[in-house]
């Protein structure tokens, strides 16, 4: 049978970068499940390059455990890497390749445990989901869970492999990420006031942006690293040359709101602010004025209740009651308010994802083959 370390070799090797097609790494799965019997739905996106994949193990008419993970990685564009990007390297008890950690690691251990599922006598289905533009958010997974809310019995419980350090995780921050065009009028730089800067507009709209985040430092959750929903703008773009007044100004900006707190409220705040405040003025110049604003991604955090079925049994398979949060988004508030219950647990940690010479240890891929063997004894008959 093969090991989680021959078969994330195999998925490494597949260039899953969020801009190509995932197709050939979702077949390969298909067809290595259908090698034992397991049968899997893939569900596309419009264009058909791209596919979710979900597969059953066990009795389909009762609830059951999920093991999810997006196939989807970030570029390695740029970055410095000192061994292939997409083959498997080992060193030093280290795996490397990109992908490794974030999250074809945790794929690897659950297909590798698909033999033993399959021979297992289980009381309970083992359910395999895997999404595609993850990176790019959390795209693929929502016509998967449209999917599964049509199925009359709903699992009881969502593992999200994303890298933890197999420590358990209850709750991440939510995000809203949006962009801003600014548009005013052009003229010539020795009439400024004539014309309608769009740069030094945008630019109002970020200091209020700033000033919103000062005031949501006011609302802490200690569970969380920062302890407070963050706002930031990171991309801006604007101006054709020093002697015009810029016409155009385009800028980015994401926030990472506490569970608690709705990040649409930061944009809804700023969109009051441009109408009352910033537009008024362009028009009074331009009446070419305007700003729009329109979302580019978005996804719900994630909080699960230290008391609740979900996390004793995360605790149970993990061996740790040590639960935490992350700072990074995953799927699994998709998959909670979709009403099924979700932790994430996962080999590597992200502190390797996104970065050249990305790598899992093989003591984290091996403690996660141990992980699922836990899982797989508790829902033997």
């Amino acid at each position: 049978m093969s090991t989680s370390r021959d078969l994330l070799k195999t998925l490494v090797e597949f260039d899953t970068t969020s801009r190509e097609s995932n197709l050939r790494l979702i077949e390969f799965v298909r067809d290595y499940l259908q090698g034992f019997g397991v049968v899997s739905e893939l569900v596309y996106n419009d264009e058909h390059s791209k596919a979710n994949l979900f597969a059953t193990i066990g009795p389909a008419d009762r609830p059951g455990i999920v093991l999810s993970g997006h196939t989807d990685v970030v570029p390695v564009d740029g970055q410095p890497w000192t061994v292939p990007a997409f083959e498997l390297t080992e060193r030093d008890g280290k795996l490397y390749g990109r992908g490794t950690a974030d999250m074809k690691g945790y794929i690897a251990c659950v297909l590798a445990l698909v033999p033993s599922l399959v021979a297992a006598s289980l009381r309970m289905p083992v359910h395999i989901a895997l999404s595609y533009d993850e990176e790019v958010g959390c795209l693929g997974v929502r016509s998967l869970l449209k999917v599964l809310q049509q199925r009359p019995v709903k699992p009881m419980l969502c593992i999200i492999g994303e890298p933890t350090e197999l420590k358990p995780v209850l709750g991440h921050k939510g995000k809203l990420a949006m962009r801003c065009d600014v548009h005013g009028e052009a003229c010539h730089s020795a009439y400024a006031p004539y014309g309608v800067n769009a740069i030094e507009y945008a630019a109002e709209l970020i200091g209020e942006l700033g000033r919103i985040g000062q005031r949501l430092k006011e609302h802490q959750d200690a569970r969380f690293d920062p302890p407070y929903t963050t706002v930031q703008t990171g991309v801006i773009s604007g101006g054709k040359a020093l002697n015009i007044v810029p016409a155009d100004c385009r800028f980015d900006f994401e926030v990472r709101a506490l569970p608690s707190q709705d990040p649409a409220m930061v944009a809804q705040e700023l969109k009051s602010y441009t109408e009352q405040q910033v537009l008024p003025r362009m028009l009074a110049t331009s009446k070419q004025s305007a700003i729009r604003f329109s979302e580019l991604s978005a996804y719900p955090g994630l909080v699960t209740d230290e008391r609740s079925q979900a996390a004793e049994l995360i605790a149970a398979f993990s061996g740790s009651r040590e639960f935490g949060t992350v700072a990074f988004g995953t799927e699994g508030g998709l998959f909670d308010a979709v009403g099924i219950p979700t932790v994430v647990c996962g080999p590597g940690s992200m502190d390797q994802g996104h970065k050249p010479d990305e790598f899992v240890s093989v003591a984290q891929l091996d403690g996660c083959d141990e992980m699922l063997r836990r899982m797989q004894m508790s829902i033997c008959l």
